[in-house]
């Protein structure tokens, strides 16, 4: 998989990827509704669209795509933006000491790109360094999956992953990096299969050269910028 050399140079990626913040744009009222009546209510929307696309759902193998489409978007690939099913992130005393960075490399992205709603596929890779406290291996796999279950543009995602764990390890000194392929590029547009887009977030002493340069050793990025 081809890796973009300069993961700090977002001009390229195009003005169209740059959101208005870090924080997920939700309206007051998004969580008025329960699951179910959002499910009902895009139930009808997605009949409405593939009929219009001229799709007979009287077929077999279609009748039953407007529920399951609207379950997985509620439930499932879009379950992200609910609060309740945020991660509980515990911490524990670094009783053993352990002064050097952690890295959680290859944790499995899947998000979706909300410009055309299509999939992001790729890795995330994490770090941190301890300011007292340490936090279970799988949590951190499990807020970079929280917040990939919404829809996204990579760099939100890659800042939202870094604030979270600041917070829970009351830290700066945690660092994200994100290689994924989108298929809004891949296999629509320009369809370019093997390209990847690289993004980064670095916090406190990971805006140092040798610590970031440390942390990009790990997980075999170029380090050469």
């Amino acid at each position: 998989m081809k890796i973009e050399k300069d993961i700090e140079n977002f001009e390229s990626l195009g003005n169209n990827h740059i959101g208005t913040s870090s924080d997920t744009p939700l309206r007051e009222d998004a969580f008025k509704l329960t699951n179910d009546e959002k499910i009902d209510i895009i139930k009808d929307d997605v009949r409405h669209i593939m009929e219009t696309l001229g799709l007979d759902l009287t077929d077999d193998s279609l009748k039953g795509t407007p529920m399951r489409v609207a379950k997985m978007f509620v439930k499932e690939i879009f379950g992200g933006l609910s609060p309740e099913k945020k991660p509980s992130a515990s911490t524990f005393d670094n009783k053993y000491k352990y002064g050097e960075m952690l890295v959680e490399k290859n944790i499995t992205v899947y998000s979706t790109c909300e410009h055309h709603l299509l999939p992001i596929v790729g890795k995330a890779h994490v770090a941190y360094i301890s300011n007292g406290t340490v936090v279970g291996l799988s949590k951190m796999n499990r807020i970079v999956d929280y917040y990939a279950k919404r829809p996204q543009v990579q760099e939100r995602l890659t800042i939202q992953i870094v604030k979270e764990l600041q917070k829970v390890l009351n830290t700066d000194d945690v660092a994200c990096v994100i290689d994924a392929k989108h298929l809004c590029v891949n296999s629509r547009g320009i369809r370019d299969v093997d390209s990847s887009t690289v993004t980064s977030e670095f916090g406190g002493k990971f805006k140092e050269k040798e610590t970031r340069r440390e942390f990009l050793d790990y997980i075999k990025l170029d380090t050469s910028f």
